[in-house]
């Protein structure tokens, strides 16, 4: 049976050390957006997106800039088991995920990173 899947509502942006302030600028200063930003030393920037939340993540040892999705699902288990059956590639190494949360990491043939969670 297939699951049923929607849009999440967070969108990563993955940004290199020598491009993470100027962009988290970009969107605070020059456009403006809404920032979401927790109080704390280590808080990730967030911006409202619309009707998401867009996460500014520093992240070393990449080269450029990716974008990261979420996607949500009705049945995680169903998606477990159908998603790897139509071509897609898990990639639960990229990234660790806390300990309960139901989700996992895929991507699409074009290599953007989709996090699959539980509704």
């Amino acid at each position: 049976m297939k699951p049923e899947f929607k849009p999440g509502r967070n969108i990563a942006m993955k940004i290199p050390p020598h491009e993470y302030e100027s962009t988290v600028d970009f969107y605070r200063d020059i456009l403006g957006f809404r920032e979401l930003t927790t109080i704390g030393t280590d808080a990730t920037p967030r911006f409202e997106f619309g009707d998401k939340v867009l996460w500014m993540d520093c992240v070393a040892g990449i080269s450029q800039a990716e974008i990261w999705l979420e996607i949500v699902t009705d049945n995680i288990e169903e998606a477990l088991e159908y998603l790897p059956g139509q071509g897609c590639h898990r990639r639960d190494e990229i990234e660790p995920l806390p300990d309960g949360f139901q989700a996992f990491w895929i991507s699409s043939p074009s290599n953007i990173i989709h996090l699959v969670s539980a509704s």
